[in-house]
Order: C-alpha cells, then sequence, then structure tokens
C-alpha cells in the first residue's frame, strides 16, 4: 500500500533524525518497546499549545522538577502551580492542568486512561490532545493533527481549501497515513518533519524523505501552502493598571477573577480587559502616571495598557486587593503583561524614590 510505504520512509527518516526532548523518549529506547511516562507526554502537550518548544522546555523541566508525578501536581497548591506556569500565557491551561492531575488521581487512581474517549473525558484535554496522549504514550493508531500536520497534507497532497475550512480533509489524509505499527513514533515524526523540514517558509525540500511523493513540490506551490483565509484585525483595547506601595515596601495586588481573563493569576488592580470595567482606583491615594505605556497582544485583542503609581499612606485599607510584602512578592510569578507594567513602574524615578 502506497500509505503503509510512506509511513515505513518516515520511520526510517524518524530514526535518524528524531528531535532531542526533555519529555521524549529516544528512539532506541522506542524500538526495544519502552513507552514514555504518561504524566510527561499530558504535561508537555498541554504546555505545547500556542506555545513553542523552545519556551516550553524550560517549564517543562521546571515542573518535572518540583512535581515529578501526576500524584505530586494532583497535590500542590494551584497558586504555586499558576505562579510557576507565569509567562507561559493562556492561563486557563494551568487551571485545568491542576484539575486533570486531580481527576486522574480520583478516576483513575492516578494512571491516565489509554483511549482517546475516556482521555477527552478529562478537564483540559480535547480531540487533539487526547490523541496525542493515546498515540505518544500508548502506541495506539490515533491520528495526531496539529499545525505542522496540517502543513505536511496539505502540500503532500496540494490541498488549495484554505483553512480552517480544510481541517476535515487534512485530518482525513493524515488519518490515512497513520500506521498500526509504532504509531507514536510516527506521530512524532511527521510532527518533526513539519517543524525541521517542511517549515511554514523555506521548506527544505530536498532534506524530505517524502519530497517525490510531495504533489504540491511537484508543480512549484509548496510554499504556498496551506492557504489560510484573512484574518481579521485585533480590535485596540485601552487599559489602566494601577501600582501603589506602602512605606514598608508592601505592594497593592489583586487575584484576577476566575473567569476573567488571566483567572487565577495575581496581578495590578486595573482596568482595560472588557468594555464592561470601569476604571476606578484601588485606593484614595496621589495617583501618578508613569511616561510611556504598555503594549500587549492577547489571542482577540491588542492592549494598550498605562500604569499609574503611588505611595498609599499607613492605614488606608483598599478597595479592590491586598497588599503583599515584598519579601513574599515575586515580579517571575506575574503574567506577562503584568510584568511588563512592574517594570515600567520601576523604571520610574518616582516609584523608586
Amino acid at each position: 500500500m502506497r500509505e503503509q510505504k510512506l509511513s515505513d520512509i518516515l520511520l526510517r527518516w524518524y530514526d535518524r533524525n528524531a528531535r532531542d526532548l526533555p519529555w521524549r523518549l529516544s528512539v532506541n529506547h522506542r524500538i526495544t518497546g519502552l513507552l514514555p511516562d504518561p504524566y510527561a507526554v499530558w504535561l508537555s502537550e498541554i504546555m505545547l499549545q500556542q506555545t513553542t518548544v523552545a519556551t516550553v522546555s524550560k517549564y517543562f523541566s521546571r515542573f518535572m522538577q518540583r512535581w515529578p508525578t501526576i500524584a505530586d501536581l494532583a497535590g500542590a497548591k494551584r497558586d504555586d502551580i499558576m505562579a510557576t506556569w507565569a509567562g507561559l500565557g493562556y492561563y486557563a491551561r494551568a487551571r485545568n492542568l491542576h484539575r486533570c492531575a486531580q481527576a486522574v488521581m480520583e478516576r483513575h487512581a492516578g494512571q491516565f486512561p489509554s483511549d482517546a474517549p475516556s482521555l477527552r473525558a478529562l478537564p483540559g484535554i480535547g480531540p487533539y490532545t487526547a490523541a496525542a496522549i493515546s498515540a505518544i504514550a500508548f502506541d495506539k493508531p490515533e491520528a495526531v493533527v496539529d499545525g505542522n500536520v496540517e502543513r505536511v497534507m496539505a502540500r503532500m497532497h496540494a490541498i488549495e481549501t484554505p483553512l480552517p475550512g480544510a481541517k476535515p480533509i487534512l485530518r482525513n489524509l493524515a488519518a490515512a497515513l497513520t500506521p498500526t505499527v509504532r504509531p507514536g513514533d510516527y506521530a512524532q515524526a511527521v510532527m518533526d518533519l513539519g517543524a525541521t523540514v517542511c517549515r511554514p517558509t523555506k521548506p527544505h525540500c530536498p532534506a524530505c524523505p517524502w519530497s517525490s511523493n510531495c504533489l504540491a513540490k511537484a508543480v512549484g506551490t509548496q510554499e504556498s501552502l496551506p492557504k489560510s483565509l484573512p484574518k481579521a484585525a485585533k480590535p485596540v483595547r485601552h487599559g489602566l493598571a494601577y501600582i501603589g506601595r506602602r512605606s514598608d515596601g508592601a505592594l497593592l495586588l489583586e487575584r484576577r477573577p476566575e473567569d476573567a481573563l488571566l483567572g487565577g493569576m495575581l496581578g495590578w488592580p486595573g482596568n482595560g480587559w472588557s468594555d464592561q470595567e470601569q476604571n476606578r482606583e484601588p485606593c484614595s491615594a496621589r495617583w501618578s502616571l508613569v511616561h510611556g505605556e504598555v503594549k500587549h497582544t492577547f489571542t482577540h485583542f491588542r492592549l494598550r495598557m498605562q500604569v499609574k503609581t503611588a505611595l498609599i499612606p499607613d492605614g488606608v485599607k483598599p478597595d479592590v486587593g491586598e497588599f503583599v510584602a515584598i519579601h513574599k512578592f515575586d515580579p517571575l510569578a506575574l503574567p506577562t503583561v503584568m510584568r511588563k507594567a512592574y517594570d515600567l513602574a520601576i523604571a520610574d524615578p518616582t516609584f523608586r524614590a
């Protein structure tokens, strides 16, 4: 069969060219029949959603050092998980990480289920992640389709239908190529192919094991595929952050509402996250506008945020948030946008005084 031949070709390429990633077993270990730790596979796949491999590697190592097992993570304080996740973005993933760990302990006695339907029933695990865990951790023949795989399939078959409309077509093509022998290695192989050879721009076709079978290369359209519908411009919102401190150095912080953007994370009181929020100072003080602004891009909008600072008189009780002692404050535990605001504030001489 053509599909079997192609999967065999790709697996031979993978045996020579597999990326060395901290959550991945070596090819030699896989060939002997060993399977990776499902916990490590799950953790890496959750982190890799909307995030690059280079960024995830350091976070993955940090989590594994602190919580080496699913039981450790399930028993952790959620605030500690959120703080360790800070800077990785898409914070609902961190909340679901804790919920999922607890669900695995409660529903499955600490063992991840091996089949995709059972995995999808766990918090924070969607169709792609379920397929990836089932294939990579348990060697089940699941079609694992991320952006890299979609790109490879679109070029291999010269699919002109734009994304996202092409997704069902590309998924079916990927499923047809998924073998029953070494499906976990194959899933990682096709993702590696897309990440290192069949790249979004300037694909390195001479190094591709499927080059002679690629329909897009045959007609010279590989760099224009996959096609995508034009994206609408992101709206711009204007916000304000209040960074207040007391004479003892304590800083005024608030925890974001669970159902809000950056839900559950510590940050500065302020506004600009939604059209419904009103601008109000968190407490009575002489607030001064800092020169410059914070620029940050979220999934659905771009934020341009000004920062106000103040020395809050001792004894003033804030309407919003609470004071955190300076020795307990860690800027690295803040979401990126909040850390940008803090960096802008501490660069202002009046705030440092």
